[in-house]
């Protein structure tokens, strides 16, 4: 697996000193799937992206490139079974990596919100890095919607790669579909968005943990 290469500390100037790099590192292997995710939440948006569904690497590499944070992702899975288990498996481990990168969560903004447009879609998203797993996903397919891709990805396994990342992670999360109608422009935004309230949510803004009960 390739390490992404550090960003030369006069290029960070502009960033708030941090106690730790903020990186995360995990594999998940079972019968059905072997997943390897690296990241480093003060990366400069370098993504390498491989689990067999060029479709959902294009959508994970959303993540990383719009996040502004570094991110490796290999996959291997039972895609002639089904696609569903790598899908799954790749957001649970990358929400248990984004969790232990931002370890105690001190001193980030903790909120990330906004509505992203991609030509006629336009997605809300709204998030909370609250330790506390809670989907509300609003962005429905018919159930004879076309598979994106080859081998295929069906549009309606972006709701559980979000259901698993959430879980994993500890994060609120809404998902909102305000207009739209290309399979493809919705889909694309949605994970644009969720990237850009990440990167404003993860953003080191101060020094105390953002929670009145002093921890998240």
């Amino acid at each position: 697996m390739t390490t992404p290469t550090p960003r030369p500390a006069d290029e960070r100037a502009d960033r708030p000193t941090l106690a730790r790099h903020r990186t995360g590192s995990l594999t998940r292997a079972t019968k059905e799937t072997s997943i390897a995710i690296q990241v480093d939440l003060d990366g400069e948006g370098r993504t390498e992206v491989s689990t067999g569904l060029p479709f959902f690497d294009h959508m994970v590499s959303q993540l990383g490139r719009h996040g502004g944070f570094d991110l490796v992702v290999r996959a291997e899975g039972d895609l002639a079974v089904d696609t569903h288990h790598t899908v799954e498996d790749v957001g649970i481990t990358l929400g248990e990596a984004l969790a232990e990168a931002l370890g105690d969560k001190a001193g980030i903004r903790r909120f990330g919100s906004l509505a992203l447009p991609l030509d006629e879609a336009l997605v809300e998203v709204a998030l909370d890095l609250s330790g506390r797993p809670y989907l509300a996903y609003d962005l429905e397919f018919a159930p004879d919607v076309l598979p994106l891709g080859t081998p295929a990805f069906d549009p309606q396994l972006a709701e559980e790669f979000w259901r698993a990342f959430v879980t994993s992670a500890g994060i609120t999360l809404h998902v909102r579909l305000r207009s739209g109608k290309n399979t493809h422009h919705i889909l694309e935004a949605s994970f644009k968005g969720v990237a850009r309230a990440l990167r404003d949510a993860v953003r080191v803004e101060g020094g105390g943990i953002p929670s009145t009960k002093g921890t998240l």
